[in-house]
C-alpha cells in the first residue's frame, strides 16, 4: 500500500469519525458535566451523566425524570439546567411543610437531600401546570433555584432525559 493511499485511509477514517461523534451528540445523546449543588445527593458537583435526546420525545416524559433543559429567561442564564419533573402538563403541584403533593397525592422522594425544615418549612401553591410546560424541582430543596422561583419549563425547552451517571466511577448509577 503506497504511504498517499495510508494518508488518505486515515484521513477518511478521521472525517466519518468526527462525522458520527458530532452527529450523535448534537442528535441522539452527550454527556453533560454538573455544575451546582442543585442536585445532591442525585447529583454531585463534578459528576458526569449521559443524556439521552431521543427516546425521551417518543417515550414522552414521566414525574420524577431527570431532565436538562434551556434555562428560562427569568432565570438570568444561558447554561443548561439539570433538575427533576415534579409536574407534567395539568399536574396540580402544592408544597406544604416540605411534602410535595401533585394532583392531592404526596409524592415519595426517597432521592431528597433535606430533611423537612421545621423552623422555615416550604411551602409553594397550590399551582396548576400549563400544557406544554414542567414543574421542576432540585433534590436540594433548600439549596435550589428551581421552578418555585422562575416559573414552568417549557417542554421544548427541554434538551433532554438523564440516563446515567456515568463519572467518577464510583457514582455510577442508573436512572429509570
Amino acid at each position: 500500500m503506497s504511504f498517499k493511499k495510508t494518508i488518505i485511509d486515515w484521513f477518511l477514517t478521521f472525517v466519518v469519525a468526527l462525522v458520527l461523534s458530532l452527529g450523535l451528540r448534537t442528535y441522539v445523546a452527550e454527556a453533560r458535566w454538573i455544575p451546582s449543588g442543585s442536585m445532591i445527593p442525585t447529583l454531585e458537583v463534578g459528576d458526569r451523566v449521559l443524556v439521552d435526546k431521543v427516546y425521551f420525545k417518543t417515550a414522552g416524559l414521566e414525574r420524577q425524570d431527570i431532565v436538562v433543559f434551556i434555562a428560562p429567561p427569568a432565570t438570568n442564564t444561558d447554561i443548561p439546567m439539570i433538575k427533576r419533573v415534579i409536574g407534567l402538563p395539568g399536574d396540580q403541584v402544592l408544597i406544604e411543610d416540605d411534602t410535595v403533593y401533585v394532583n392531592g397525592e404526596a409524592l415519595v422522594e426517597p432521592y431528597i437531600e433535606n430533611e423537612p425544615d421545621v423552623q422555615s418549612p416550604v411551602n409553594f401553591g397550590p399551582i396548576m401546570v400549563p400544557e406544554g410546560m414542567l414543574f421542576v424541582l432540585g433534590d436540594n430543596r433548600h439549596n435550589s433555584l428551581d421552578s418555585r422561583y422562575w416559573g414552568f419549563v417549557p417542554l421544548e425547552n427541554v434538551i433532554g432525559r438523564a440516563l446515567l451517571k456515568f463519572y467518577p466511577l464510583s457514582h455510577f448509577a442508573l436512572f429509570h
